[in-house]
């Protein structure tokens, strides 16, 4: 389990791609590596992973074909930067909203607006999770946990504060970037239970 509150950004040393199957290295912040546990999970831009090894600071995990066909970690290379969390624990502070770390889909970066002192980001969505896209409820982007600003048909925005854009890979975003989704999980039970009552009310 996971808060959305991205503790900060890894880099990727090795990626080795094998059939069906990919082997992660990922160069943890040192400070962050405290009592690292082989099984233990870590949320790699929001993709709960499993530790397989590590030296140091250096964390390994295996993907398989299923987190490498709806994320974007295939798309990773040596020296990419990705966001990550560590596994809540019982105790502490949830600041953000309770994520499982399974994604959803990816959905895509179409506009980045910058006033002063924020960035206003709109992303492209799969048009059958919209209905869980709601304004002022909650997504994970990266498995950052942002409150949904405006949504327009597939279409939604968030707002970064500096301290978000700092602390991400939010920073150095760009128009086209395939991001990581997963929908609030009490959203997609409540749209789902009206849906199924509805129906039922229907026949």
């Amino acid at each position: 389990m996971f808060t959305g509150i991205v503790q900060g950004t890894a880099t990727v040393i090795t990626t080795q791609l094998k059939d069906q199957f990919m082997q992660l290295t990922l160069a943890l912040p040192e400070h962050c590596c405290d009592n690292l546990q082989t099984g233990a999970s870590i949320a790699v831009n929001g993709t709960c992973l499993t530790i397989t090894g590590f030296t140091g600071n250096h964390v390994r995990f295996d993907l398989i074909m299923e987190t490498l066909r709806v994320t974007n970690l295939g798309e990773l290379k040596p020296g990419d930067s990705v966001n990550f969390e560590r596994a809540a624990r019982i105790g502490d502070e949830i600041g953000g909203h309770l994520l499982s770390g399974h994604v959803h889909t990816q959905a895509t970066i179409c506009q980045i607006e910058a006033p002063e002192d924020n960035r206003i980001i709109w992303f492209e969505a799969d048009s059958d999770l919209m209905k869980y896209i709601l304004p002022k409820g909650f997504v994970a982007l990266n498995g950052c946990s942002l409150t949904i600003g405006e949504v327009e048909d597939n279409r939604f925005n968030v707002y970064l504060i500096p301290e978000t854009l700092s602390v991400t890979i939010f920073g150095q975003s760009e128009v086209g970037d395939r991001i990581n989704l997963e929908v609030d999980s009490h959203t997609q039970a409540v749209v789902d239970t009206v849906e199924r009552y509805m129906s039922q009310q229907q026949r």
